[in-house]
This record gives structure tokens, sequence and C-alpha cells, in this order.
């Protein structure tokens, strides 16, 4: 029985986290609707941003940022097509690998994540300060 009780208060603890996820993306989504963007576009303009140097925008290959965002690569592909049309961020070839694609932001990609960072990190805060799971780590 013990066994038992272990494991559903894993399971227990598990949907917990499915559904601070849930209810957190809501509200990204809610915060950021104004800008004309989601929180998986945030996402990928936000790991497009901590890449910068100051010699400009950093190009991500996007099987490397599929990994980030979590997302898979024709998810994050009909993303980043939509970023484009938007002017967010430019698709290109990899200079190393011509069969690789690249994507950078725009100076209005850059422009768009200053402008919704701080709510982004609003809900984050609000939303996630507190959580039972992370008193575990």
């Amino acid at each position: 029985m013990a066994a038992n009780k272990s494991e559903r208060a894993l399971v227990d603890e598990w949907r917990d986290v499915l559904a601070l996820h849930a209810r957190t993306t809501c509200e990204l989504d809610r915060a950021l609707q104004p800008y004309g963007i989601g929180a998986s576009d945030f996402e990928v303009l936000d790991v497009l941003a901590e890449g910068a140097t100051g010699e400009g925008p950093a190009a991500w290959r996007v099987q490397e940022l599929a990994g980030r965002v979590h997302l898979s690569q024709s998810a994050l592909s009909r993303l980043v097509a939509r970023l484009e049309k938007d002017g967010l961020v430019l698709r290109g070839m990899c200079p190393e690998d011509r069969r690789g694609v690249q994507v950078r932001l725009t100076e209005k990609g850059i422009a768009r994540h200053a402008e919704t960072q701080p709510h982004q990190r609003e809900v984050l805060t609000r939303m996630l300060d507190g959580a039972s799971w992370r008193s575990g780590v």
C-alpha cells in the first residue's frame, strides 16, 4: 500500500505540474495577445534575443532552436514562418551547412521582444512564485 501511496503522490505532483503549465501558458497568451504574439512565439523571440552579442542578433539553426523551445521541428518551422511573415525574424541558409536553416531576429523582432518581455516576466513571477513543485528543487 505504501508504494501505491507514493506512486499516487508522484502522479498527483506530475498532474499539478501539467496544470500549472497549462494555466501559465493561458495567462501568457492572454498577456501577449495585444502584441500579436503568443507564448510559443515569445519563447522563440526570447531564445533568439538571449543569444545576441555586441555584433548583433544571434542566428540559431532551426534544429537547435527546436530543442530550446520544446517544439517539434515541424511545429517550429510553421511558427518561424509566421514570425517571418510578421517581420519579426529572418530565415536563411546556414553558411557552414547549406542544407540547414538558421533564424535570427530582425530590428522589429528585437523591439517586439523588448516590449513584451516585462509582461512575460510578470506572468511568470505571478504564476510560478511559491509553486509547490519548486520546493523540492
